[in-house]
């Protein structure tokens, strides 16, 4: 059996590891960053007004992002859903103001997604360390299931994953049965199974899943974006195989 350490924690018995991938292996900061800006500005240009409220909404104030805000941490339906709300305040019926979210978003990422964002260092290492530990491996995040797919196509870790799944309609981060449906399909159970994110939903959905542990990962240093977790890591390096 293999054994995880982090810190002073050792997680036992562990068969599985599920990454998040925006905020934890992906550096996305930047493109979330500039995909609401741009979405704000072209939804502006046709409700005039509605771009302030639309960044503050996103978490983007000037060139920060707020790492536990709405761009940062929900999925494409959920921000798509707000974006629409705000659309249908000015009077516009909701189906017509969720079209009309979906369509300036899509324009919008079009319009950004021209360079991938990088991996975070050490992404590539940690990978290939685990899977060369026999240990099963796959990412849960709150993108579609096309951009994690993206990802790891581009950054070319395959070859590391067993499972790619992002949230496309139904279900989103923290319900814990996105985590279940994940440790089903890599034939593991849950209790055997880590989380590593970088967001409260992420170690939300892991603890209500009865996951083997939640490792928070905050580059920045602000614990508070991973409450929850049972060890905070501000490297993924800090992750540790031990052979039982």
């Amino acid at each position: 059996m293999i054994s995880i350490k982090c810190g002073n924690m050792v997680f036992p018995k562990i068969q599985a590891v599920l990454f998040d991938k925006n905020g934890t292996l992906e550096d996305s900061e930047a493109y979330l960053r500039t995909l609401g800006q741009k979405a704000a500005r072209l939804i502006d240009a046709q409700i005039p007004g509605i771009g302030e409220p639309l960044l503050m909404a996103f978490g983007i104030e000037g060139n920060q992002i707020n790492p536990a805000g709405l761009m940062a941490v929900a999925s494409r339906r959920e921000t798509e859903v707000a974006v629409a709300a705000y659309i249908a305040e000015t009077g516009r019926g909701w189906f017509e103001s969720l079209k009309l979210s979906q369509q300036w978003l899509e324009e919008a990422d079009q319009q950004v997604r021209q360079t991938p964002s990088p991996l975070f260092p050490g992404s590539w290492e940690i990978l290939q360390t685990l899977a060369s530990a026999g240990l099963k491996l796959g990412i849960l995040s709150a993108a579609t299931t096309a951009d994690v797919r993206q990802f790891v196509s581009t950054h070319q870790l395959g070859s590391y994953l067993q499972l790619q799944m992002g949230v496309d309609e139904g279900l989103s981060k923290p319900d814990p049965v996105l985590f279940l449906q994940a440790c089903q399909a890599l034939g593991v159970e849950p209790e055997a199974t880590l989380m590593v994110g970088d967001s409260v939903g992420d170690m939300q959905m892991a603890r209500n899943a009865k996951a083997a542990g939640c490792i928070g990962i905050t580059w920045i240093n602000q614990p508070e974006n991973v409450q929850g977790a049972d060890v905070i890591i501000n490297q993924l390096d800090e992750i540790q195989v031990i052979q039982a």
